[in-house]
């Protein structure tokens, strides 16, 4: 099965939680939780040093608000790409979320996520 033969609102039906996943363990500093939706191939790039380094030392990483707005999805090989408009409850502005899902072994995964 290939993600980008699903609809936006399928889509949106497995992205949502994940994001809201991963904002809720991001905040929290659970590397665990926060990973465990990965691909394997995600996983192994980001290890639990890195994940710790940077909910230490990033403030925006740990005050994500659990309020964010879709924005599109970008279709590509065997990927989406979903985006978010994401906030901070301490920081003032707006981020960019970014979300990458596909298939690995039958299951949807995170292939990518990031907050710019």
């Amino acid at each position: 099965m290939n993600i980008v033969e699903k609809t936006d609102e399928e889509i949106l039906a497995i992205a949502n939680p994940l994001w809201r996943e991963l904002v809720k363990y991001s905040n929290e500093g659970k590397y665990g939780e926060f990973a465990r939706n990965f691909s394997a191939s995600l996983a192994l790039a980001m290890n639990q040093l890195v994940a710790g380094h940077q909910f230490a030392n990033s403030a925006l990483a740990r005050s994500l608000s659990e309020n964010f707005d879709f924005l599109g999805i970008i279709r590509r090989g065997e990927h989406v790409t979903v985006l978010y408009r994401q906030r901070s409850t301490r920081k003032e502005g707006e981020w960019l979320g970014r979300l990458v899902l596909g298939y690995e072994n039958g299951q949807v995964r995170i292939f990518g996520a990031s907050i710019f």
